[in-house]
């Protein structure tokens, strides 16, 4: 009998955390619910964007493999995530607009909140650990 390849919800997500313990276990609560079939794992803003503007240039209509879902934590060094998202804006307007992009942070701070919506009212602000019902909820 041929065992039946799972769902997934997403093909590609991706993690922004400078923290690879967090990615590691975010990777895992991802797979083991079958949210994304690829994850992609980044822990710095900066490569992260050109990461994502070096697949923007190379997907098409073919092959895209750019992330649907982006999952960004706040506090991190040189350029947090907040600026992170700024900075996707401005660089790559049409991906920003179509992605799904999640907050991701241990920060219980109220202001984080607001500037997360004054970025985009879209953002789906969580707070850490990532876990299967939170997955379920986006």
């Amino acid at each position: 009998m041929k065992r039946k390849d799972p769902k997934y919800k997403h093909t590609y997500a991706m993690l922004l955390d400078d923290s690879e313990l967090d990615n590691f276990i975010n990777q895992k609560v991802i797979e083991a619910n079958h949210f994304a079939n690829k994850v992609y794992i980044n822990t710095g803003s900066k490569s992260a964007l050109e990461f994502l503007n070096n697949l923007s240039i190379s997907s098409t209509e073919v092959a895209n493999i750019f992330p649907e879902i982006v999952f960004v934590d706040i506090n991190m060094p040189m350029m947090d995530g907040f600026q992170f998202l700024e900075n996707l804006k401005s660089k790559l307007p049409e991906k920003f607009d179509s992605l799904k992009l999640v907050i991701l942070t241990s920060s219980v701070n109220p202001d984080d909140r607001i500037k997360a919506s004054e970025i985009s009212k879209s953002i789906v602000f969580l707070n850490k650990p990532l876990t299967k019902e939170m997955l379920d909820q986006l």
